[in-house]
């Protein structure tokens, strides 16, 4: 099989930034039924199940580097963390490049990732744009309660130009079935339940963090999430590919799930000035 991989580089005020890229497999894996598990008693980041499920693969040879202007190509680098990563040195991930983070903050209505505050406080303190994301569990409980939890453990927003609108990971069950054992109308209720609530209490609609593959299997197109919703999608392959239904264009692209900065690496689909429009509503 032909090797794909590449390098991805960027130019910043502090020198080139090169960080290589793969081609990703897909290997699907069949749901399975497990006895429910305590909330938060693995730690489950954004994309663990969607890697799980379909798939990811890296390769040590790659291309030679091509350079990629971040003004030429309007696309800022960031990276996304949960207590997986412990503390992280912020510095060295802004001296690296990275120019946003998303911050797990919590999980269900019983986990909080206890790295948050070093996390989030420690991103904005190097002058990244930050925002608080919460994993959804949605057989455990409803939207309702879930975005309270969240929005009460971190997942505010402020006019600050410096946070980003709370995001709801959307993605494979990591305790049992694909779709939490709701069916499309049901799954679609309990998203517009959270969002609709985040609003309220926020005056922001949250970010939605999902793979194509799982949103149009789990949630589908009765509702245009994309009229309201900013779409932060996850695809670990050289191209991003088809958008879940619903939305035209997303906002933010993770693209692979290791590399220069801790935790995931993400691709705002923007410039700098964009991203500050997007954290100022």
């Amino acid at each position: 099989m032909a090797d794909r991989s590449r390098f991805r580089t960027w130019t910043t005020r502090l020198g080139v930034i090169t960080i290589a890229t793969s081609a990703l497999v897909a290997t699907p894996v069949s749901s399975t039924t497990a006895a429910p598990l305590p909330e938060g008693s693995a730690e489950h980041y954004a994309g663990s199940q969607i890697a799980k499920h379909e798939g990811t693969s890296r390769t040590a040879k790659s291309l030679p580097p091509r350079d990629r202007s971040l003004a030429q190509f309007s696309e800022v680098p960031g990276m996304d963390v949960s207590s997986h990563q412990g503390d992280v040195d912020w510095p060295r991930s802004w001296a690296d490049g990275a120019r946003f983070a998303y911050v797990k903050a919590t999980e269900g209505t019983g986990y909080r990732n206890p790295n948050f505050a070093q996390q989030y406080n420690g991103s904005y303190d190097v002058g990244m744009v930050r925002g608080a994301y919460h994993f959804a569990l949605p057989d455990r409980s409803g939207g309702v309660e879930q975005a309270d939890f969240f929005v009460d453990n971190g997942g505010g927003w402020s006019p600050d130009g410096k946070t980003l609108p709370g995001a709801m990971d959307m993605e494979y069950n990591p305790y049992g079935d694909t779709c939490y054992g709701l069916d499309q109308a049901a799954m679609t209720r309990w998203v517009l339940d959270f969002s609709n609530r985040v609003v309220a209490r926020t005056q922001r609609y949250p970010t939605i963090y999902t793979s194509t593959s799982w949103w149009n299997r789990c949630v589908g197109g009765s509702v245009h999430f994309g009229r309201t919703n900013p779409l932060w999608v996850a695809h670990y392959a050289e191209a991003l590919g088809a958008l879940p239904i619903g939305w035209d264009y997303q906002t933010i692209w993770q693209w692979d799930a290791a590399g220069l900065f801790p935790g995931d690496q993400n691709l705002f689909n923007g410039n700098a000035e964009q991203l500050v429009t997007v954290a100022l509503g």
